[in-house]
């Protein structure tokens, strides 16, 4: 039976029909998944029994190759054992809240600015699927911005002048801009790369803005100026209307293109209240790149 999407925003963002994501093989219900996910640009999946092993298979059958060495996990450790999976949560490897010091969690703040996954390594992510596995009583939204929706509401003369614009992206540089310390040996690790602050999906032929908190400069543009320009188009992107604020349940899986959207996590009483979220990030290969490569090794990415 085809899918079906409901949709959750004027812009984009759909609820998907009832479907066990463990045992979704055939190739026409996953090519539904994927064209679903050109038109709507994040997909919710209520009710999925995942663990990680069936949530990181599910990530290959969809999009193949996974970004690997994610978060602070790098630097510190991953309590799962698979650095393709990235720890999204407040919990220490005995399942206990993270004291307020813990310097996973002084990392993790920095998801509350606005960013996409991965654009600061190369290949960047493409889909990440995170998946809630324990919902924290006054639990939080995740807020997301349609960076098409974005792009489309500019002016011609503004859209000519961003096309053919790269701006630097560093996971170093969105969470310094917090306060959070590197060792020299980390902040070498970390230098970041360029990206096309305008994307092209292939498929549908829409352009989208392509931010992140982790953009730290426009080339060839002075850096106050580059970052002004950064600072009005963030501005710009995440106005209510661009935004869709996804409320959480126990069991969701939601999947969201970083190269169309934007997204931030919204505060909570994290030092005393357990939250279990856990995240598998795709690769954006290139045209003509192998889609099933092996997982990707390169720099932290989050």
């Amino acid at each position: 039976m085809p899918l079906s999407f409901r949709p959750l925003h004027p812009l984009f963002a759909a609820e998907v029909s009832p479907v066990d994501l463990r045992t979704v093989d055939a190739p026409e219900t996953l090519a539904e998944i994927r064209q679903g996910m050109h038109e709507h640009a994040v997909l919710v999946f209520r009710d999925q029994q995942l663990d990680d092993a069936s949530q990181l298979a599910f990530a290959q059958r969809l999009d193949g190759a996974l970004h690997s060495k994610t978060g602070i996990s790098a630097m510190t450790g991953n309590r799962f054992g698979n650095e393709a999976l990235t720890d999204i949560s407040n919990l220490d490897e005995a399942g206990e809240v993270l004291p307020p010091d813990d310097r996973r969690r002084q990392y993790g703040l920095a998801n509350r600015l606005w960013h996409t996954d991965a654009s600061f390594v190369d290949p960047p992510g493409r889909y990440s699927l995170l998946s809630a596995r324990a919902i924290a009583p006054d639990a939080p939204p995740t807020e997301f911005a349609d960076m098409r929706a974005a792009w489309d509401g500019l002016t011609p003369a503004r859209q000519a002048l961003l096309a053919p614009l790269e701006a630097h992206h560093s996971i170093a540089y969105s969470r310094q801009v917090l306060g959070f310390e590197f060792s020299a040996e980390e902040a070498e690790k970390l230098k970041g790369v360029v990206q096309p602050l305008v994307r092209t999906n292939p498929v549908t032929g829409r352009r989208a803005l392509y931010l992140a908190s982790h953009a730290t400069r426009i080339l060839g543009w002075s850096l106050p100026e580059g970052r002004l320009l950064l600072l009005d188009l963030m501005e710009h992107a995440t106005q209510s209307r661009f935004v869709y604020s996804h409320q959480w349940r126990n069991g969701d899986l939601v999947i969201w293109d970083n190269l169309q959207t934007m997204h931030r996590a919204r505060p909570f009483d994290d030092t005393r209240q357990k939250r279990d979220l856990r995240r598998v990030t795709t690769l954006a290969m290139p045209p003509g790149a192998a889609s099933h490569a092996a997982g990707h090794t390169g720099h932290p990415g989050g």
